[in-house]
């Protein structure tokens, strides 16, 4: 099968870790020899490239075209309008794809299926791809796109239309996919399409040469993810006043760090909060392993592959009760649900877990259940059942 994945949650090459899980996704897919794949990832258009510019200028480093992991992937411009953009950016983003699509078409890939992943704006203009190509297309929903997006109504009518348009419907997780028929989607099209983790590259490491690569000793907690508030890091550094033996390792970059930084400063706890900025994902499996329990404090998320990560590699996890995060952490050995998304929280929580760590073997057990082999061959017989019936 020939497969456009269209996203624009992709990694490129000057932000490596850009929506990782939807290339991991692919990767696996394309591993089975029974899909060949190309990928229309657009980034947004900005003038500068200066890293003090933020995300927009680092996108704006994209190549064109570049192959990642044998993957054809394309990065055509479209223009974003910030903070008043959110009606417009569906169009802009849909003419870039188009054309973009027709110029691969052009090249000599006629692909059979679009597999688009966020519902809104990827989502709106993966459905004018799939019109001026004639192809059918499937959109897997991933999070905010469904349980935020939808709360402002221009959003919400063009996210139903594309599930009224598209031939599947995914989600990655329950939690999603209830919402989804909630809103009405048709619950005849809808699939649970978890992510997985890949069991090979994130693996315990020897305890005491990661901890010494990491340079800790002691109790040591670790967070991985962007710094902005939906993360609530501010959260983790506010409980480290009521955690005075721990050290906190936050790996990660984003808008909110010099915030933190200031925050960890006024706490007087800054001696003992390290900022590591964004961190390789072949490092990660060192960092988990030099850690005692991995946190995650996020207001919303859908299916957190950061979780698995950790527990894949021993490390077990507290983390807040939303959306697909029960779904991930449902055993004793995963770690832990926080009661409330507060400091307070997870002073309680981490005091509860401490005492009591799972051991490290039988959290990496509990992450071998969500490899990526179960979700590859869903896929495979959702695009099948798609070509069977067009």
């Amino acid at each position: 099968m020939k497969v456009l994945c269209f996203s624009t949650l992709y990694p490129h090459a000057a932000v490596p870790q850009h929506g990782v899980f939807v290339e991991n996704r692919l990767r696996r897919l394309v591993e089975t020899g029974q899909v060949e794949a190309k990928v229309i990832a657009p980034v947004p258009w900005f003038p500068f490239k200066h890293s003090a510019f933020g995300q927009y200028a680092m996108h704006a480093k994209a190549p064109k075209v570049e192959v990642r992991h044998g993957i054809e992937v394309h990065h055509p411009r479209y223009t974003v309008l910030p903070k008043i953009g959110m009606n417009i950016t569906p169009t802009t983003l849909a003419r870039a794809a188009v054309r973009c699509a027709l110029d691969v078409k052009a090249g000599g890939f006629e692909c059979d299926l679009i597999d688009a992943h966020y519902f809104y704006p990827d989502g709106v203009a993966a459905a004018a791809v799939a019109k001026a190509l004639g192809k059918p297309f499937m959109v897997t929903a991933r999070g905010t796109d469904i349980n935020l997006i939808p709360q402002y109504p221009y959003a919400r009518k063009k996210v139903l239309g594309v599930a009224q348009s598209a031939d599947a419907l995914g989600a990655v997780c329950q939690a999603l996919s209830d919402e989804m028929v909630s809103l009405g989607m048709d619950t005849s099209k809808l699939h649970v399409l978890r992510n997985g983790v890949d069991l090979d590259l994130f693996a315990p490491k020897d305890r005491d040469a990661s901890r010494h690569e990491w340079g800790v000793d002691g109790p040591v907690l670790v967070s991985v993810g962007g710094l902005n508030e939906r993360k609530g890091h501010h959260l983790t550094i506010e409980a480290m006043l009521g955690l005075p033996d721990f050290t906190f390792l936050l790996a990660g970059d984003g808008e909110n760090r010099s915030k933190l930084e200031a925050l960890a400063k006024g706490l007087g706890v800054a001696d003992r909060v390290r900022f590591l900025g964004p961190v390789a994902q072949d490092r990660l499996a060192s960092l988990f392993s030099a850690a005692d329990i991995s946190i995650l404090a996020s207001s919303r998320e859908g299916w957190a592959n950061v979780l698995l990560e950790a527990m894949a590699c021993g490390t077990p996890v507290l983390a807040t009760d939303v959306w697909g995060t029960p779904e991930v952490v449902a055993a004793p050995e995963a770690g832990r649900l926080l009661e409330a998304r507060s400091s307070d929280a997870i002073v309680r929580g981490v005091n509860a877990l401490w005492p009591d760590l799972p051991d490290r073997g039988a959290t990496r057990h509990y992450a071998e259940q969500f490899s990526w082999a179960e979700t590859t061959q869903r896929q495979i017989d959702i695009f099948s059942s798609i070509l069977g019936n067009s």
